[in-house]
Protein backbone atom coordinates (compact mmCIF):
# COMPACT_ATOMS: atom_id res chain seq x y z
CA UNK A 1 0.00 0.00 0.00
CA UNK A 2 1.51 3.28 -0.74
CA UNK A 3 2.22 5.46 2.07
CA UNK A 4 -0.17 9.06 2.21
CA UNK A 5 2.63 11.17 4.13
CA UNK A 6 6.24 12.02 3.11
CA UNK A 7 9.07 10.17 4.46
CA UNK A 8 12.16 11.96 5.46
CA UNK A 9 15.37 10.12 5.75
CA UNK A 10 18.46 12.05 7.08
CA UNK A 11 21.82 10.48 7.41
CA UNK A 12 24.80 11.63 8.44
CA UNK A 13 28.25 11.11 11.12
CA UNK A 14 28.48 12.23 14.50
CA UNK A 15 28.41 15.98 15.29
CA UNK A 16 26.89 16.81 11.75
CA UNK A 17 23.47 18.44 13.40
CA UNK A 18 21.01 15.52 12.75
CA UNK A 19 19.20 15.31 15.64
CA UNK A 20 19.01 19.10 16.13
CA UNK A 21 17.57 19.54 12.34
CA UNK A 22 15.55 16.26 12.18
CA UNK A 23 13.41 17.45 15.41
CA UNK A 24 12.85 20.71 14.20
CA UNK A 25 12.23 19.65 10.62
CA UNK A 26 9.14 17.09 12.19
CA UNK A 27 7.71 19.86 14.08
CA UNK A 28 7.21 22.21 11.74
CA UNK A 29 5.94 19.75 9.43
CA UNK A 30 3.42 18.13 12.09
CA UNK A 31 5.55 14.66 11.41
CA UNK A 32 6.92 12.18 13.98
CA UNK A 33 10.63 11.72 14.64
CA UNK A 34 12.58 9.07 14.98
CA UNK A 35 15.97 9.10 15.75
CA UNK A 36 17.74 5.57 15.38
CA UNK A 37 20.94 5.85 17.17
CA UNK A 38 18.86 5.99 20.33
CA UNK A 39 17.59 2.44 19.75
CA UNK A 40 21.15 1.45 19.28
CA UNK A 41 22.45 3.43 22.31
CA UNK A 42 19.16 1.73 24.15
CA UNK A 43 20.80 -1.85 23.01
CA UNK A 44 24.17 -1.09 24.46
CA UNK A 45 22.36 0.44 27.77
CA UNK A 46 21.34 -2.70 28.53
CA UNK A 47 24.16 -5.10 27.00
CA UNK A 48 26.14 -2.50 29.25
CA UNK A 49 23.57 -2.89 32.61
CA UNK A 50 23.50 -6.81 32.11
CA UNK A 51 27.16 -7.52 31.61
CA UNK A 52 26.40 -8.88 27.59
CA UNK A 53 29.58 -8.89 26.17
CA UNK A 54 30.11 -6.57 23.02
CA UNK A 55 31.61 -8.88 20.99
CA UNK A 56 28.68 -11.69 21.36
CA UNK A 57 26.86 -10.97 18.54
CA UNK A 58 23.81 -13.26 19.31
CA UNK A 59 23.46 -11.91 22.91
CA UNK A 60 23.37 -8.95 21.47
CA UNK A 61 20.79 -9.79 18.99
CA UNK A 62 18.57 -10.86 21.82
CA UNK A 63 18.84 -7.88 23.59
CA UNK A 64 17.56 -6.03 20.38
CA UNK A 65 15.06 -8.68 19.26
CA UNK A 66 13.08 -8.29 22.66
CA UNK A 67 13.62 -4.52 23.15
CA UNK A 68 10.29 -2.37 23.18
CA UNK A 69 10.83 1.44 22.14
CA UNK A 70 8.52 3.92 22.21
CA UNK A 71 9.22 7.22 21.26
CA UNK A 72 7.67 10.37 22.26
CA UNK A 73 7.94 13.99 20.38
CA UNK A 74 8.20 17.17 21.65
CA UNK A 75 9.22 20.67 21.06
CA UNK A 76 12.00 19.84 24.07
CA UNK A 77 13.52 16.65 22.43
CA UNK A 78 12.67 13.42 22.02
CA UNK A 79 11.77 11.18 24.65
CA UNK A 80 12.76 7.79 24.31
CA UNK A 81 10.90 4.37 26.15
CA UNK A 82 12.44 1.54 26.75
CA UNK A 83 10.40 -1.56 27.81
CA UNK A 84 8.66 1.24 29.79
CA UNK A 85 11.35 2.76 31.33
CA UNK A 86 12.89 6.46 30.24
CA UNK A 87 16.25 6.31 28.85
CA UNK A 88 16.38 9.45 27.35
CA UNK A 89 19.42 11.08 29.77
CA UNK A 90 20.90 7.22 30.16
CA UNK A 91 21.50 6.65 26.66
CA UNK A 92 24.05 9.95 26.58
CA UNK A 93 26.35 9.02 28.66
CA UNK A 94 30.29 8.77 27.32
CA UNK A 95 30.40 4.89 28.26
CA UNK A 96 26.78 4.57 26.11
CA UNK A 97 27.97 6.44 23.53
CA UNK A 98 31.16 4.22 22.87
CA UNK A 99 29.15 0.74 23.46
CA UNK A 100 26.82 1.59 20.69
CA UNK A 101 29.78 2.26 18.22
CA UNK A 102 30.08 -1.54 18.87
CA UNK A 103 27.04 -2.82 19.11
CA UNK A 104 26.05 -1.09 15.53
CA UNK A 105 28.78 -2.91 13.50
CA UNK A 106 26.68 -6.09 14.94
CA UNK A 107 24.85 -7.40 11.05
CA UNK A 108 21.94 -9.42 13.56
CA UNK A 109 21.12 -6.17 15.95
CA UNK A 110 20.83 -3.83 12.77
CA UNK A 111 18.67 -6.63 11.28
CA UNK A 112 16.70 -6.46 14.41
CA UNK A 113 16.37 -2.47 14.53
CA UNK A 114 15.93 -2.22 10.98
CA UNK A 115 12.58 -3.97 11.22
CA UNK A 116 11.69 -2.15 13.95
CA UNK A 117 12.63 1.25 12.03
CA UNK A 118 10.48 0.30 8.69
CA UNK A 119 7.95 -0.99 11.30
CA UNK A 120 7.61 2.99 13.06
CA UNK A 121 7.68 4.69 9.26
CA UNK A 122 6.03 2.36 6.88
CA UNK A 123 2.60 4.58 6.94
CA UNK A 124 4.94 7.65 5.92
CA UNK A 125 5.02 11.05 8.37
CA UNK A 126 7.96 10.62 9.78
CA UNK A 127 11.49 12.08 10.03
CA UNK A 128 13.74 9.31 10.68
CA UNK A 129 17.83 10.26 11.10
CA UNK A 130 20.86 8.11 11.24
CA UNK A 131 23.41 6.98 8.95
CA UNK A 132 21.67 4.47 7.11
CA UNK A 133 18.26 5.96 6.53
CA UNK A 134 18.13 6.78 3.15
CA UNK A 135 20.37 3.59 1.78
CA UNK A 136 18.70 0.70 3.82
CA UNK A 137 16.00 1.09 5.85
CA UNK A 138 14.32 3.26 3.59
CA UNK A 139 16.08 3.50 0.08
CA UNK A 140 12.33 4.54 -1.43
CA UNK A 141 12.24 7.72 1.12
CA UNK A 142 10.64 10.72 -0.47
CA UNK A 143 13.55 13.08 0.37
CA UNK A 144 17.19 11.57 1.13
CA UNK A 145 19.75 14.20 2.83
CA UNK A 146 22.97 13.46 3.79
CA UNK A 147 24.46 15.81 6.24
CA UNK A 148 28.09 16.55 7.19
CA UNK A 149 30.85 18.77 8.42
CA UNK A 150 34.11 19.42 9.23
CA UNK A 151 35.91 16.76 11.90
CA UNK A 152 36.65 20.12 14.21
CA UNK A 153 33.19 21.33 14.33
CA UNK A 154 31.87 17.86 14.59
CA UNK A 155 33.80 17.65 17.93
CA UNK A 156 32.87 20.62 19.30
CA UNK A 157 29.46 19.65 18.88
CA UNK A 158 29.03 16.49 20.09
CA UNK A 159 31.65 17.61 23.37
CA UNK A 160 28.49 19.87 23.94
CA UNK A 161 26.41 16.62 23.84
CA UNK A 162 27.88 14.28 26.30
CA UNK A 163 26.19 14.57 29.31
CA UNK A 164 29.26 13.26 31.57
CA UNK A 165 31.62 15.19 28.98
CA UNK A 166 32.92 16.52 32.88
CA UNK A 167 37.00 16.00 32.36
CA UNK A 168 36.90 15.54 28.32
CA UNK A 169 39.28 16.90 26.29
CA UNK A 170 38.48 18.73 22.66
CA UNK A 171 41.39 16.05 21.45
CA UNK A 172 39.52 12.96 23.19
CA UNK A 173 36.22 13.61 21.70
CA UNK A 174 38.04 14.17 18.18
CA UNK A 175 39.59 11.18 18.54
CA UNK A 176 36.21 9.36 19.39
CA UNK A 177 34.87 11.20 16.62
CA UNK A 178 37.29 9.85 13.93
CA UNK A 179 37.06 6.43 15.34
CA UNK A 180 32.76 6.05 14.91
CA UNK A 181 33.99 7.28 11.46
CA UNK A 182 36.38 4.74 10.67
CA UNK A 183 33.76 1.98 12.22
CA UNK A 184 30.76 3.41 10.60
CA UNK A 185 32.41 4.07 7.26
CA UNK A 186 34.06 0.38 6.90
CA UNK A 187 31.26 -1.93 8.52
CA UNK A 188 30.45 -4.64 6.33
CA UNK A 189 26.72 -4.01 7.54
CA UNK A 190 25.49 -1.01 6.22
CA UNK A 191 28.58 1.16 6.14
CA UNK A 192 27.85 5.38 6.48
CA UNK A 193 27.84 6.55 2.88
CA UNK A 194 25.00 8.87 1.22
CA UNK A 195 22.32 7.52 -1.00
CA UNK A 196 23.18 8.09 -4.43
CA UNK A 197 20.20 10.28 -5.27
CA UNK A 198 20.54 12.09 -1.52
CA UNK A 199 21.12 15.63 -1.18
CA UNK A 200 24.07 16.51 0.63
CA UNK A 201 24.25 19.80 3.25
CA UNK A 202 27.52 20.76 4.50
CA UNK A 203 26.18 22.56 8.06
CA UNK A 204 30.22 23.49 9.23
CA UNK A 205 29.33 27.08 8.78
CA UNK A 206 25.40 26.87 8.57
CA UNK A 207 22.98 27.69 11.95
CA UNK A 208 20.58 24.80 12.22
CA UNK A 209 17.79 27.12 11.39
CA UNK A 210 19.34 27.66 7.79
CA UNK A 211 19.80 24.04 7.60
CA UNK A 212 16.07 23.27 8.91
CA UNK A 213 15.01 25.67 6.26
CA UNK A 214 16.90 24.32 3.32
CA UNK A 215 15.47 20.77 3.71
CA UNK A 216 11.58 22.34 4.58
CA UNK A 217 11.99 24.12 0.71
CA UNK A 218 12.92 20.44 -0.59
CA UNK A 219 10.73 18.62 1.20
CA UNK A 220 7.58 21.03 0.06
CA UNK A 221 8.83 20.29 -3.82
CA UNK A 222 8.88 16.83 -2.57
CA UNK A 223 5.16 16.72 -1.27
CA UNK A 224 4.11 18.74 -4.47
CA UNK A 225 5.46 16.17 -6.84
CA UNK A 226 3.56 13.80 -5.22
CA UNK A 227 0.53 16.17 -4.79
CA UNK A 228 0.10 18.61 -7.27
CA UNK A 229 -2.68 19.84 -6.27
CA UNK A 230 -2.28 19.82 -2.54
CA UNK A 231 -0.06 21.38 -0.53
CA UNK A 232 2.14 20.73 2.82
CA UNK A 233 -0.42 19.73 5.61
CA UNK A 234 0.64 20.41 8.50
CA UNK A 235 -0.76 17.64 10.88
CA UNK A 236 0.05 16.67 14.74
CA UNK A 237 2.68 14.16 14.94
CA UNK A 238 1.85 10.34 15.19
CA UNK A 239 2.88 9.18 18.40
Amino acid sequence: MARSRLVIAIDGPSGAGKSTVARAVALKLGLSYVESGAMYRAVALVALESGTPLDDSAALGAVAARANFRFETSASGNRLWLDGRDVTEAIRSAEVTHAASIVSTHAVVRKHLVERQRALGAAGGVVMEGRDIGTVVFPDADVKLFLDASPEVRGRRRLKDVHDAAGLSAEAVLAEISERDRRDQTRDVSPLAPAPDAVRIDTTTLAADEVVERILKIAGAAQRNRDPNGGMATQPPNR
